[in-house]
């Protein structure tokens, strides 16, 4: 079957955007109470809509792109236009409702975000079915730089990559590097990915020249530390460039003040419909199985390194060792209810009231004990970082299974990898995700340790 590359996907955006201004603009008609005979409205709004779209990068959906990433730029999209929109109706307040404002804003988003999912999957069947709508590439390093990346374009077709070839670099660099250069003018390839480790300063200048007078897309692959440590942005102080070391998406003003007031409304609905009646039947089951006292507190290290005590109901018999050993499986020091709270996480639930005292928030890295903190600050490299941000009750990582206790090296460097991606990437959506995984993780019943 001949296949087609996507030389046509320079249309879709375009398409895209069309299809939007129309739905907005059919429904201002008979949705809205502005006075549409004007043209004014139509264009301002649409204006409006655009730059709003050009700001959050609406459009900028690529083969590769989350729909989680969609969903969370569509619920920005969506806040600021209606926000925009009840201005408008509130100046023309003599002849606009405030209630088919939100109608209009609304049903114009639902079907926008249903006709850009609908694309983005049309795209992804028709990558599957029929083999076009394709980029070529080939992969530059070796085997075990490149296999992640090879296994990831052969196990997804739907992405649209077709790999042609692989070019190692193990024995002589300068004439594999010779050789893919050939192989890409010759076969048109569109995109070369290279890994950075295996090339030294000189041949990535080389490639990159090569790149740039060719026309041809260039992508790096960087190394597991690459991507911990150089997760670079520019900035520009006049017309100097500085580099930033990592994007926290927190430290926006405005990603704080949503992810705040999001702690403050979940947490409470916790503490009030579930707390408030769980706690009293809890004290009875606890206390009546061992002495001690309800709760069980423990400093930890929170947002920029600063110590709390974070709460919990106790599910051990009172030790010397609390505030030093984690629990490990079929730890004698659990008791029988505190064995069922902690394969149930309803130990984890006092946490809500560090959540509403603003120590600890709903979705973030898990907080470790203090002494813990202090051994994986000296032995884990980044492990720091994760304190640039609140700690969580639950995290990225926890529903990527890496929760309970710590039995390997590789157990606590992968909670640093997914924590640090987590803060890089936080969407409001990523955490009402994560705490929907969290839920699905607790029915199942796998037990924590810490």
């Amino acid at each position: 079957m001949k296949t087609k590359t996507g030389r046509y996907s320079g249309y879709i955006r375009p398409f895209s955007f069309a299809i939007d201004l129309l739905v907005i603009n059919v429904l201002l008609l008979y949705m809205t109470d502005f006075p549409v005979k004007t043209p004014f409205y139509f264009v301002f709004i649409s204006i409006s809509w655009f730059v709003i779209a050009a700001n959050l990068g609406f459009y900028e959906v690529y083969r590769y792109t989350k729909v989680i990433s969609i969903l969370n730029c569509a619920l920005k999209q969506g806040t600021l236009f209606t926000l925009f929109c009840l201005a408008l109706a509130f100046y023309e307040s003599y002849n606009s409702s405030f209630q088919s404002i939100g109608y209009f804003t609304m049903l114009s988003l639902l079907i926008i975000l249903i006709v850009k999912l609908s694309i983005y999957y049309f795209l992804k069947k028709y990558r599957l079915l029929y083999g076009g709508n394709f980029r070529k590439v080939i992969l530059i390093g070796n085997v075990k730089s490149t296999d992640p990346l090879q296994q990831f374009f052969t196990e997804n077709p739907d992405y649209g990559y077709k790999l042609e070839r692989v070019f190692e670099l193990e024995n002589n660099k300068s004439r594999a590097l010779e050789e893919s250069f050939d192989y890409v003018l010759e076969h048109q390839i569109d995109e070369l990915y290279c890994s950075m480790s295996d090339l030294n300063q000189n041949q990535i200048n080389e490639i990159v020249f090569f790149a740039d007078n060719n026309l041809k897309t260039l992508k790096f692959i960087p190394s597991e530390k690459q991507i911990l440590s150089h997760n670079f942005i520019f900035e520009y102080y006049n017309y100097i460039p500085v580099i930033s070391l990592r994007n926290i998406l927190l430290d926006d003003t405005l990603n704080k003040v949503i992810k705040r007031v999001f702690d403050i409304v979940f947490s409470l609905l916790i503490i009030l419909g579930v707390l408030s009646w769980l706690t009293p039947i809890l004290a009875v089951f606890i206390k009546f199985e061992s002495k001690g006292p309800l709760f069980f507190i423990q400093k930890r290290n929170g947002l920029n390194y600063k110590e709390f005590f974070c709460y919990k109901f106790r599910s051990m018999e009172l030790n010397d060792e609390a505030h030093l050993n984690q629990v490990s499986k079929n730890d004698n020091r659990v008791t029988t209810i505190g064995r069922f709270i902690r394969k149930t996480s309803i130990d984890e639930l006092p946490q809500f009231f560090n959540v509403l005292m603003g120590e600890m928030s709903v979705v973030g890295p898990r907080p470790h004990m203090v002494s813990h903190t202090r051994m994986y600050a000296l032995t884990v490299d980044k492990f720091m970082v994760r304190h640039f941000i609140k700690p969580g009750i639950t995290g990225l990582a926890q529903t990527k299974g890496f929760r309970g206790e710590v039995e390997a090296d590789e157990d606590i460097i992968n909670r640093v990898k997914y924590d640090i991606f987590y803060m890089e990437n936080w969407s409001l959506i990523l955490d009402l995700k994560i705490i929907f995984q969290t839920v699905i993780n607790i029915f199942k019943g796998e037990e924590k340790a810490y």
